[in-house]
């Protein structure tokens, strides 16, 4: 019967049965039946079809609510006494950090601690969250603040300056404070809250959003605006410093940040590569700040 709680508490943040079957590796089809076995244990409606999607009734939306933390308690106890009982780390990665400078941290320490296994899912930094908070992931590297956060133990470890890519790569005559319209990233990202304020003191304007910080890097480059990215993405597209426009170092930042549940973060495995990685990143802020200052 857990199985079938899980489908119906994954379909409530789906909201599709092809997506919550793609997520836990079933068939559609399969999907359906726990839905309707549920509903026959309970003899209650639990969902009902709006289209392609599908919502939850009164009584799923109850049944959810009692069942998810339950759900979630059960999985990180399996992460906890199963993966790390066995030395493996399953690691939630915002998308941008592990298409950029991230392999190379985690390279360094996979290095120094040879004996770890290291897991990594490539998502966005709301959905790394979710998926920790579901006991899915161990520890997550996401960006953005995280004021809200109460369940979950959050750690601050670097602010990646943000960059302004000009369009086409052809010079641009810009003071910080000048108006300038931007592309950059969508609201729904998890950067997008910790930029948008001073942004607006910069006076910088979104004039377009992408979902992907590579993707508004790769339009700039090809004429389609300027773009405003985090530095690490800048450089991984190989644009060269002396090119890009730094608006505000100190404050225009994308912080990035280490996530666990707190009965996780104590553990001394998650400890060791907390501490691992927070070395890694440090050599990696002291080479930024000299690529940034173009020496």
């Amino acid at each position: 019967m857990i199985e079938h709680l899980e489908t119906l508490v994954t379909l409530s943040r789906t909201g599709t049965m092809m997506e919550t079957a793609t997520h836990l590796s079933i068939s559609q089809s399969a999907v359906s039946k726990r839905i309707a076995t549920l509903e026959r244990h309970y003899d209650r409606k639990l969902i009902e079809r709006q289209g392609r999607r599908v919502a939850l009734t009164h009584h799923g939306t109850r049944l959810v609510d009692r069942v998810t933390p339950l759900i979630s308690e059960l999985r990180s106890v399996f992460l906890e006494d199963n993966e790390l009982r066995k030395g493996k780390i399953i690691v939630g990665v915002s998308d941008a950090i592990l298409a950029s400078w991230g392999p190379g941290i985690f390279a360094r320490v996979r290095e120094a601690l040879p004996g770890v296994e290291l897991s990594f899912h490539a998502q966005r930094s709301p959905t790394v969250l979710d998926r920790i908070r579901a006991g899915e992931y161990m520890v997550g590297i996401c960006t953005g603040f995280s004021d809200s956060e109460t369940d979950v133990q959050s750690e601050v470890l670097h602010l990646e300056p943000m960059v302004i890519i000009p369009s086409g790569l052809q010079p641009l005559a810009y003071q910080p404070g000048d108006p300038l319209k931007v592309i950059t990233i969508e609201s729904r990202s998890g950067a997008w809250a910790s930029i948008e304020d001073d942004m607006r003191r910069l006076n910088l304007q979104r004039e377009t959003s992408l979902e992907s910080f590579f993707a508004v890097g790769q339009m700039a480059i090809a004429g389609f605006g300027h773009g405003l990215v985090p530095a690490g993405v800048a450089e991984t597209l190989h644009v060269k410093n002396s090119t890009l426009l730094v608006p505000d170092a100190a404050s225009l930042v994308r912080p990035v940040r280490f996530v666990a549940r707190k009965s996780m973060f104590s553990r001394p495995l998650v400890q060791a590569f907390y501490r691992e990685f927070g070395v890694g990143l440090k050599l990696r802020q002291t080479r930024l700040k000299r690529w940034l200052k173009f020496d």
